[in-house]
Order: structure tokens, then C-alpha cells, then sequence
């Protein structure tokens, strides 16, 4: 049984990111004073009293406003373009909602914004909580009384920022939660998470909506369109699997204070928290500097990686063109030999059917615990091809090894004596220091 859907709603800057991480427990909206700063949608599960639902959080409504009507904020800069479609989400959002909290600002009172808002949600004929927000002290609690006026039932006086009444709020949540919410807690989330990263207007989002087959991510050629990571599950051929739309990762000296900046923590930390990361290159641009660092993040982080390059429509190809783009990725990012290279256009929709195929391929190749026989006989031939090298008279000697865990595959090395041993310069392999001779290795490939 699905968990049932929570959205936030209301006009922009009203405090919509702020409850939503107040609500899931930590900081997954990027939280700005400027309006307009979250474009799509959000989620995150939540458990108050033993029942689990799921929380959107969603872009500001932005709607007409008359002259002469209380002055909001102006929207964060670029955000004015894409009203229209942060409108669509919020809508989508509502359409698939259970509850609706409509979020209110307790100091600004009633806006001609939020009478609209109410309007619109009144059609829903669903289940709508009003949140008024910013209520710090005594005097304010007076002040959110007005908002009886939009005619949607209770008004709970809330602070998002210090978490004042958001229990009030959450019990009453769960009472207005369809008949069957309360449930069995769901099972730890085993689905396949898959990172889609990259540089700024690579064609991420476009990918993820290709993938998903729905407009789930808003779609711009202006970079910097998507600032949250997105997750969105789903099942492909009966396995869970989670996707992953990160922010761009601009080169850390073009990273903008603020905004930019928090989107790009997450995007890192999107990668910390993924299987295989889907490193998206620009076909017209080649392998950039950037590219390889963010290649260098993923292996830093011990994740399976394939390279997608998109925008495979756009680029004039000859015969040979797919070996030399591949001789050349190899080269640009030889420390990631391994990886699977896909060319693709998530316009056109070009070999996109092989991308979820090769993330699963990949990650099932992460979990494969090779046998302890087998891996010494590698070892073995390996040895008999290059001698380890000596130091003093005295030469490197590899007794045995074993695999000692999986996902990242690790393996432990018995060897004579450490000191011999060279660690290479590839983030590939990491040694740990230990009381014996045996060296740890562990590989993200």
C-alpha cells in the first residue's frame, strides 16, 4: 500500500522549504530568503505517532496581482522565467496529494495571493490544513486568527524556523490522512539508487523525465535550472529503482555564494548516497576539466560509475566517429577505465533504453563476491606477468588474498612486509594501516 502524499503549498517565501526540513529532520530544501529559489518538487518521508507519509514540497503559486495589493518579494533572480512551470508542479503536486498545507505568512496577513490560492484549493475537495507561519510570539498567535478568513477550517500558528507548533500541526496531519494511513512500517529501501550528475545544462533533468517517461523535473536551457536533488522511485522490470536529478557542479570558483552554493553540497552528497552515479558529458564539448573532477568525486566516494555522453544528435559523425569519442574519453578519464560509455540524446530519445539497463548491470556487478580461489589464481597470473618490486634486496611478496565485503567490493591482501609495498597514485586503491602485514584495497568499479 502506497504512503499517503502531503503537499505544501502557497505563494512564494512564505517558509514552504523551511517546514519541509523541519518536517523530514534535516536540511534536503535549499532554505533562501528569496522567493522562488525551490522549482520542483521535493519529497521526503516522515513519521509522527507511527504513521509514515510522504511530504512535497513544492515551488511557490505565483499568481496575478493586482495594483495596489500587499507587496511580496520580488523572485529570486532567473525564477521569474519559470513561473508558468513551477505553477504546473505545484499543481501536480496537489492533484496527487491526500492532505494539503497551505502555507501563510503571519506578518504580511492575507495577501490577494493566498485568497487566490484558497480559491484554487477549495476546488481540490480535499483535505486542506492552513499553516500560518512566523509566529513567534504571543502577539503574532493574535495575528494569525485573521487567516480564518480564507474560509478553509483551523489555522495553526507555526514557527518552521524553531519548530513551534509544527506537533500541532503533524497530529492534525495524520487525523485528516485517509482511513488506511496507518500502516506497517515500510521495509528499509532497497531500491537501486541511481545518481545522475554532471556539469550545469548537460541535459540531466531532460534525461530523468526521458527516463521516467513524465515531466517530473523542470527542463531549461539556462543553467542552473534544477538546485534540489530529486528522488523519484519508481519500478523498472519488477526492481526498485530511485533516481537521483542533481544540481549542476560548477567549477568550485564559479559557485555562487548562497543558493548555488547549498545545491551543490547536495548534489555531493546525492553521490554519497547512490550506487551508481550517471556522469553526464556534453557530446559538443568534449571531456572538460570539470568533468574529470566530477568523475574524481565519484570515484572518491567508492561509487560504480557509467558515462553517458548526450546530446549525441548534435554532434557530425562519420564512421569511426563513436571509436574516436571512445579513445578519447579513455584517455581524458583513464582512471575510470572500466566504466561503461553510453552515447545518447535525451532529446531524441536515442539509446536512452540503454542507460537503466547498464546502471542495473553495473550495480550488480558491485554486489559479485568473487571466490577466494579465484581471486588468488588472478593474483597469481598477475604476479607472473610483473614481479612486485624490491626494495634493499628484498622483494614485495603477495601470500594471498580474499574478498572481505561487497558494495564497494573490498579486498584483503596478506603480504611479507607493508614497507615494500608502493600505493599507487590512482584514488582507486586506498591501504589502511594495520597491527600485521595484511593491506585492505577497495575498489569503486
Amino acid at each position: 500500500m502506497r504512503k499517503p502524499l502531503v503537499a505544501l503549498v502557497g505563494r512564494p517565501n512564505v517558509g514552504k522549504s523551511t517546514l519541509f526540513n523541519r518536517l523530514a529532520g534535516e536540511r534536503l530544501a535549499v532554505v533562501h530568503e528569496t522567493p522562488g529559489t525551490t522549482r520542483d518538487r521535493l519529497q521526503a518521508d516522515v513519521d509522527w505517532n507511527g504513521v509514515t507519509f510522504t511530504v512535497v514540497d513544492t515551488g511557490g503559486i505565483e499568481v496575478y496581482q493586482p495594483r495596489g495589493a500587499r507587496d511580496l518579494s520580488p523572485l529570486a533572480e532567473g525564477s521569474a522565467a519559470f513561473v508558468p512551470q513551477i505553477r504546473t508542479q505545484a499543481e501536480i503536486a496537489i492533484a496527487d496529494a491526500d492532505v494539503i498545507v497551505l502555507l501563510v505568512d503571519a506578518v504580511h496577513g492575507i495577501t490577494a495571493a493566498d485568497e487566490e490560492i484558497a480559491e484554487i484549493l477549495r476546488r481540490t475537495e480535499k483535505p486542506v490544513l492552513v499553516a500560518a507561519n512566523r509566529v513567534d510570539n504571543v502577539v503574532r498567535v493574535q495575528d494569525a486568527l485573521e487567516f480564518y478568513g480564507l474560509g478553509l477550517g483551523e489555522i495553526f500558528p507555526i514557527s518552521a524556523l524553531h519548530g513551534t507548533g509544527t506537533g500541532d500541526l503533524l497530529d492534525a496531519v495524520v487525523e485528516a490522512l485517509p482511513v488506511w494511513a496507518p500502516e506497517e512500517r515500510e521495509e528499509e529501501d532497497e531500491s537501486i539508487k541511481i545518481a545522475i550528475v554532471g556539469r550545469p545544462n548537460v541535459g540531466k533533468s531532460s534525461l530523468l523525465n526521458r527516463l521516467l517517461g513524465e515531466e517530473r523535473a523542470i527542463v531549461s536551457p539556462v543553467p542552473g535550472t534544477t538546485r534540489d536533488a530529486l528522488d523519484m522511485q519508481f519500478t523498472w522490470e519488477s526492481m526498485p529503482i530511485t533516481l537521483i536529478d542533481t544540481a549542476g557542479i560548477r567549477r568550485r570558483g564559479r559557485i555562487e555564494p548562497g543558493i548555488e552554493k547549498y545545491s551543490v553540497l547536495r548534489a555531493l552528497k546525492a553521490i554519497q548516497r547512490a550506487d551508481v552515479a550517471l556522469l553526464i558529458i556534453d557530446a559538443v564539448d568534449h571531456v572538460t576539466a570539470q568533468d574529470a573532477h566530477i568523475a574524481g568525486m565519484i570515484l572518491d566516494e567508492f561509487k560504480s560509475a557509467v558515462i553517458v555522453v548526450n546530446k549525441w544528435d548534435a554532434i557530425e559523425k562519420t564512421t569511426h566517429t563513436i571509436d574516436e569519442y571512445t579513445q578519447r574519453i579513455r584517455h581524458d578519464l583513464n582512471f575510470l577505465s572500466y566504466a561503461p560509455i553510453l552515447f545518447i540524446s535525451a532529446l531524441t530519445g536515442q539509446r536512452t533504453g540503454q542507460v537503466l539497463p547498464t546502471a542495473v548491470r553495473v550495480q550488480e556487478e558491485r554486489t559479485v563476491r568473487v571466490p577466494t580461489a579465484a581471486l588468488n589464481r588472478i593474483v597469481r597470473e598477475a604476479v607472473s606477468r610483473q614481479a612486485p618490486p624490491s626494495r634493499g634486496g628484498k622483494r614485495l611478496k603477495i601470500l594471498y588474498a580474499s574478498q572481505v565485503r561487497v558494495d564497494p567490493p573490498t579486498f584483503l591482501f596478506h603480504i611479507n612486509d607493508r614497507r615494500l609495498l608502493h600505493s599507487p597514485t590512482s584514488a582507486t586503491w586506498r591501504t589502511r594501516s594495520a597491527p600485521a602485514t595484511p593491506t585492505r584495497a577497495r575498489r569503486s568499479g
